[in-house]
Parts: C-alpha cells; structure tokens; sequence
C-alpha cells in the first residue's frame, strides 16, 4: 500500500510541477508531461518496472478521448467526411507503409519485417496530435479536421493489421516468439474469437459494431433516465465511465479496437439528451489518464540503448519523421489545403503513434520482428512523439509567421465591392449574410475555411478565402468604401485586431463585433467596436423572458424588464470597461470590483417589481394608443 501510494505521490507531483512551468513556456501540455516523466524515470529513478503496466492502464486515455470526438460528430456529420476519411486516411497509410517498407528493405531487412515496419510507423499519435490541436483551438480548421481524418483511418486501420501481422511470421522466431507469447499471455487474457476461422471471426466483428450501435440508439436513453432519476451524480458518473468500460471490453474480446468501439458509441449518442453530462463526467478522466500516458511514455524511454545507438535512432527518428511529412505535403497539394492548413497537416502528423507499442509487441510475440530490433523500433516510435511538440512550436513560431506573405499570394482575388464586409461566415455570420442579402444589402464575406468555401459555392453563396486581419486584404475587399464591417469570426485575438486596425483606418465605418465572452467584450470596446454582441447572451436574455412568462408575468411586461436588463448591463459594461486591465485578475483589480458590485446592486434594485425604473424604462411601442409613458398610473 505504502509503495502504491508513494507511486501515485510521484507521478502526480511531476504532473503538478512540470506542466504548468511548461505551459508558461509556451511548450504545451503534452512536452510538459513528456519531460515529466524522463525526470521521474531515466533521470532520478523515482519509477521503474512498473511503467509498463500503468502505460495500459493510461492508455484507456486514449479510449475516452476518442469517446468524447464521437460525441461531438453527428452521424451525418461523420458521412460527410468520408471523403477525408478513406482518401486522405486511406492514400497516407498504404503510400507511407509502401515507402517505409522499401527503406526497410534497402536497409537489408527482409519483405516480412519491412512490411511490419512499415504498417508500425504508418500510424500517428491520436493522443498528442488530437490533445495539442483542442489545446490550440485548431480542431475546427480545415488542417485540423484533415488531421482527425487521417488518425479516425489509422485507428480503423489497426484492425486488418492486427490480422495480417501473424500472417508474417519467421520460421526462425515462431519458436522463440511462441515462448515469448506464453511467457506474456500467461493465463491467457479472454477472446471469443481464438478458435475461430477467418468468416466466422468477421461475423462477430459486425455482430459486435451492430450491438454498440443498436445499444447505444435504443438502450443507452431508458438506461440513463432510469440512472438519472436517482438524482446522485456519482451514479451517472459511474454509469458513463462504465459505458466505455464495457464496450471498450466488448472490442477487446472480439479483436477489435477498444478506441474504435467506443468511437462509434459517441457518434451513435451524439444526439442524445445526455450527451452533455456524458461529456463532463467522462472528460477529467480522459485528461488524467492522457497525462499519465504521456509520463509514461517519457518514462519508458531506455537512455542506455538510446545512448549506445544514438546515431542510428536518431537518424532514423528524423527520417522517419521527414518521409511523414513529405508524404503528407503531398497530399495536402491533391486534397487542396492551403497556406497554414497544409504545414500544420503535414506537421501534426509526421510521428509514430501509442499503437506503435502495441504492434510492435505484437509483432514480437508473432515472430514477425526480432527482439532486438523492436526495442531499437519502439525508441523510434517514443522519441518521435517526444519531438512532436517541438514540431508544433515551430509551427507556431516559425512558419506561421513567414506564411502571412504566402498567404497573400493564395487569397482569392477580390471581384467584388459591397457596402458591408462579413469577416467569418460560420453560423453567426451566416444568419446575418442572409438577412441583409435578403433586404437587398451588398456584402463581401471573407472566411478562411476552404471546405466551407465551397459549400457555399454549391449554393450559390459568394465567400472569398482570405484572412481578414491582414489590412491588404480586408483593403482589398472594401474597406475604404463599406458602411458597415461585422466582425463574426470565432478567434477572439484576430477579432480584436480587425476591429482595432478598421477603426484606425476608417474612424467612421460602423463595426458589429462578435464577442467570445465579457472580458472579450472590454477588449473589443477599447479596439473600437460600435456594438458588440456576446455569443450567448441574447439568447439568454430570450430565455429568461420565457421563464418570466412562465410564472405568468404579461408577455409585454416580460419584455420590458428583459429590454431594462439589457440596457442596464450594457450601461454597465460600458463603465467597467474603463477599469477592466488583463493583466490583473478581475478579483485582484479593486476598483472594478468595486464598481461591479455597485452596478449589480443597482440592477438587483432596478429588477425589483417595486421599483419606478421599470415603469421608466417602458417603451412607446408596448403602449397602448394615446397613453403616455410618464402617466404615474402605468
């Protein structure tokens, strides 16, 4: 007990300490656990044996995380991918296992081996890359979803090469492998599939997909409101983890992929009312269970080896790496991404992944891959992904910034000139495109997401790709003649940045902005903005007049007092604004504080039924005819 105890201590103290000095160094959270754990394990010798077993019980991590994608993607959602998901997935993993397999063999490997090879190194890291792109909020962009794309195929792609690597045995190792499979397997773990032939083995496969999809469409609803009617949190939290517990389970006993099963199962409850407490019951546990997959794997690193071979490993890691990424660039041209899309694909995705360690295992226990070239392979496959952060600094850092002028160059020539420019036409720009088209409005949208682009195209729906926070371009489409700029994109930096650099340019032009939440609003405020609206706001000031109503308040009442509280909130914004600082925490800035509380007061006060202002703030429009607003008996 002492022992697992000073485990746990030791494993969340490096958690503790080096993440957060990581994340101020702008390294990221996953290079932070990563150097955590090569502190704990090669360095201080705080951890040892044991890693091996934590590193399969972290990897569930992996297992929630992609639970979690899947809750996100609507089935239709998902179809509409496909096209992503077999050619971008698809064409990456045969061509990467073609070319590595024919560097193997140059290298004096057998067909067999180098084909193992190559299958083990056509996979990326799920965990790092899916983790560090929600991190930086590049999950939504063209190169972040053909990212997704590709790792959604490889994690299929697992399936049929756990099939084919037995298939690739050495008569010299079946001896020495089958001892060594004994040795692992001792006490075998469950499969309902060992004694079967290859049909009857693909029956239980479909079996199992369609059981985790019919259950999840027809059981998971009656089982949660059963589950919820306990009204105990802790039971639904358990009830979740032991959704992906189970079928998780029912994958592994059926030879299929546990992150696949469950995959599917929060693609099929993307849907459901639960949904949202799924999400933030499962979502600790994938984090902690990530992060100590990430120590582990620092860890596990064998420093003697490396050190012994450290010019061999590291060649072929850069190598490896290089051929990843040209690979990747390629396909980027014939699938179409551009300027930073395509570097960040083509970077995000050029190391091995955490099913490298299992198919190398796997393919050592096989007698496909000598022992000693796994443990040579399995230091390629950990310091590949201990560079990747480093490969998303320079992304960041490097490329980012000499693309600008690229991307001037790749922006679609503006043809047109409107007396309103939409920057963003996601589903807050697009409602209002559509409303001011429709009352015979001129407007030029730019956006910077190629797929959307061209949807809209196919609707008859003029988009320009551009950045609109570059002045040549936002020039370009207009700026020194429109009346009136809305800013609706979801980056709340580059908000700012249009506004304020609109406002300097053109001091007359009207500026709409979108804002993220109310300290983006002071920002927003101070760039220049003339009306700022909050994401969620109006739609909860709508809901809050029909729960007003609800307690059978007169629906013109109900608006008024809504109407007043928007009114006062954005007097009060208005003044806040002039204290709010970021750089001082809200809490630690006195003077704001202090205002706030006495602007909270005042609305408290001013929502009270007794209270004369709202009998002041009655509009002439709720008025019936001939009344006058200051008549003392309204």
């Amino acid at each position: 007990m002492t022992g697992l105890l000073f485990q746990a201590f030791i494993y969340l103290l490096a958690a503790v300490v080096a993440v957060p000095v990581a994340k101020r160094l702008g390294l990221g959270s996953v290079l932070g656990y990563l150097i955590a754990g090569i502190i704990i394990g090669p360095l201080l010798g705080l951890v040892g044996s044991e890693t091996k077993g934590i590193q399969h019980i972290a990897e569930f991590g992996v297992v929630m995380m992609l639970f979690l994608v899947g809750l996100e993607l609507e089935p239709r959602t998902l179809w509409n991918m496909r096209a992503k998901l077999l050619g971008l997935g698809g064409i990456q993993v045969g061509v990467t296992t073609l070319l590595v397999m024919a560097t193997a063999m140059m290298l004096g490997q057998v067909w067999s081996v180098a084909l193992a090879i190559g299958l083990v190194f056509s996979l990326s890291s799920t965990a790092i890359v899916l983790q560090t792109l929600n991190e930086k909020g590049l999950m939504k962009s063209d190169g972040g979803q053909s990212s997704f794309s590709v790792l959604l195929f490889q994690d299929i792609a697992v399936i049929p090469m756990l099939a084919l690597i037995p298939l690739l045995a050495l008569p010299e190792l079946i001896q020495h492998g089958t001892a060594a499979s004994d040795g692992e397997h001792h006490g075998s773990e469950m499969s309902l599939i060992a004694d079967l032939v290859g049909w009857q083995v693909a029956l239980v496969n479909i079996a199992a997909i369609a059981a985790v999809v019919a259950g999840g469409h027809y059981l998971s609803r009656p089982l949660f409101r059963f589950i919820a009617a306990a009204k105990l949190r802790e039971i639904f939290t358990a009830a979740a983890l032991l959704l992906v517990v189970a079928i998780a389970f029912l994958m592994t006993l059926v030879g299929l992929s546990p992150a696949l099963g469950t995959f599917l199962a929060g693609v099929v409850l993307a849907t459901s009312e639960y949904r949202h407490e799924l999400e933030s019951d499962i979502e600790p546990f994938k984090g902690l269970l990530l992060g100590l997959f990430f120590i582990t794997v620092g860890a596990g690193i064998n420093f003697i080896l490396l050190f012994d071979n450290a010019l061999l490993i590291i060649s072929l890691t850069i190598g490896l790496m290089l051929l990843k990424a040209a690979v990747l660039l390629v396909l980027s041209f014939l699938f179409k991404l551009r300027g930073a899309d395509r570097w960040l694909f083509a970077l995000s995705l050029a190391q091995a992944g955490e099913f490298g360690f299992v198919l190398l295992s796997f393919t050592v226990q096989s007698a496909v891959i000598p022992v000693g070239l796994a443990d040579l392979l399995l230091l390629v496959v950990a310091l590949s992904m201990l560079l990747t952060p480093a490969l998303f600094i320079l992304f960041d850092k490097v490329i980012m910034p000499r693309l600008e002028d690229d991307q001037a160059r790749e922006a679609d020539e503006i043809t047109e000139k409107g007396s309103v420019i939409i920057a963003g036409m996601g589903r807050f720009g697009q409602v209002i495109n559509r409303v001011l088209k429709g009352n015979g409005y001129d407007t030029v949208v730019l956006d910077l997401s190629a797929d959307m682009i061209d949807m809209f195209q196919k609707f008859g729906i003029r988009t320009f790709f551009g950045d609109a926070s570059r002045p040549d371009l936002i020039k370009s489409a207009g700026l020194d003649e429109a009346k009136l700029l809305v800013v609706a994109i979801d980056d709340p930096d580059r908000a700012v940045q249009i506004v304020h650099h609109a406002r300097q340019v053109r001091p007359d032009i009207h500026i709409i902005a979108r804002a993220r939440h109310r300290h983006h609003v002071y920002e927003l405020y101070k760039a220049g903005a003339d009306d700022i609206v909050r994401e969620t706001f109006d739609s909860s000031v709508r809901a809050a007049r029909y729960a007003l109503e609800s307690f059978d308040v007169h629906p013109h009442e109900a608006e008024k007092l809504v109407t007043m509280f928007v009114e006062r909130d954005l007097d009060g914004i208005k003044r806040l604004a002039h204290l709010y600082d970021p750089d001082i925490p809200i809490t630690e800035n006195k003077p704001y504080m202090d205002l706030a509380r006495k602007i909270q007061e005042e609305m408290d006060t001013a929502l009270s039924s007794h209270s004369p202002d709202v009998h002041d703030t009655v509009k002439r429009a709720w008025l019936p005819p001939g009344k006058n607003p200051d008549d003392p008996d309204l």
